[in-house]
């Protein structure tokens, strides 16, 4: 999985530990969610973190749901859950690893 560089133009929040928005960890670095995006610092800026492609959790018997005890956070137009290290949503009767 690859990462896009897709830079948030315009981006004044400094986003950090004590920003208010959900921090997803997300390999070597900390995405933010804010108003449905994912935000990563690179190079000065902000970029918007986005996977790369299809990526399908195989054997992932869990359901995700508002009562599962994962953290969700809003991303476009679904919602992910935290699990794990990694942020799942639905997709096709399966969960995409983001």
């Amino acid at each position: 999985m690859t990462t896009l560089h897709l830079e948030h133009a315009s981006h004044a929040h400094a986003h950090g530990p004590d920003c208010g928005h959900t921090e997803v960890r997300h390999g070597d670095h900390v995405d933010y969610a804010h108003d449905g995006h994912l935000h990563r610092e690179h190079s000065g800026h902000w970029d918007e973190c986005e996977p790369a492609g299809h990526v399908s959790h195989e054997g992932h018997d869990h359901r995700h749901g508002p009562d599962c005890g994962h953290e969700s956070v809003l991303h476009g137009d679904h919602v992910d859950y935290l699990h794990d290290g990694h942020r799942h949503a639905p997709h096709d009767g399966h969960w995409d690893d983001h």
